[in-house]
């Protein structure tokens, strides 16, 4: 639809929040939402000790992702290798950003590579990747509110039996993200197993 009315798709999309908080869940279900293969990365899986092989291993996945197209690249916590130039200067890691970039900058206004980032700490990224063109959307998450972890909660319960008051959990686990709440409940089946019981209970 877009392309019929010749319009430029965004390259990039930075999902930017605290950890926990589902920024790799959100660009599964992205990718399942479209259909599309997804290719997963951690920005610490390029980084090496020896010039060049970041780059090579930037230059590989994007090979593929574009084989494969239309695609998803999701690289998880890119400030490993997206941190500001010439601070505390590192010829690994700048080569392997500098080939990103290059990569990003290949796409053509058509392009059905998709990349999508996760980062914590936004205010440390290099100015090259946040300027228009390279991350055009940003989506900023935040930890879940009563009401979305009372959704958490429910998901997390599903096909469960427990014996205690789902509201008053959501609302006694305020500053809980949504790893914690999953963590949470996972932590009371194993205690439910040890006491050899069938029913989450609410000590």
């Amino acid at each position: 639809k877009y392309l019929k009315h010749d319009i430029v798709l965004p390259k990039g999309v930075l999902l930017v929040g605290p950890p926990g908080v589902g920024k790799t869940m959100i660009a599964k279900a992205v990718a399942n939402e479209a259909n599309v293969p997804f290719y997963y990365k951690s920005g610490a899986s390029f980084v090496h000790i020896y010039v060049g092989m970041g780059a090579k291993k930037v230059r590989e996945l994007f090979n593929v992702a574009k084989a494969n197209s239309p695609s998803i690249v999701f690289i998880d916590e890119i400030d490993a290798i997206g941190k500001t130039r010439g601070v505390a200067g590192n010829d690994e890691r700048e080569a392997t950003l500098n080939e990103l970039l290059t990569q990003m900058d290949g796409f053509d206004d058509k392009s059905t590579v998709m990349v999508i980032a996760a980062t914590n700490k936004v205010e440390l990224l290099d100015e090259a990747l946040l300027r228009a063109g390279r991350f055009d959307r940003r989506v900023f998450l935040q930890k879940p509110n009563k009401e979305d972890r009372l959704k958490i909660l429910r998901k997390a319960l599903e096909n469960k039996l427990f014996k205690f008051d789902i509201e008053k959990l959501a609302q006694d686990t305020t500053g809980f993200n949504s790893a914690a709440l999953v963590t949470l409940i996972n932590e009371a089946l194993l205690n439910m197993v040890v006491r050899e019981g069938t029913t989450l209970l609410e000590d």
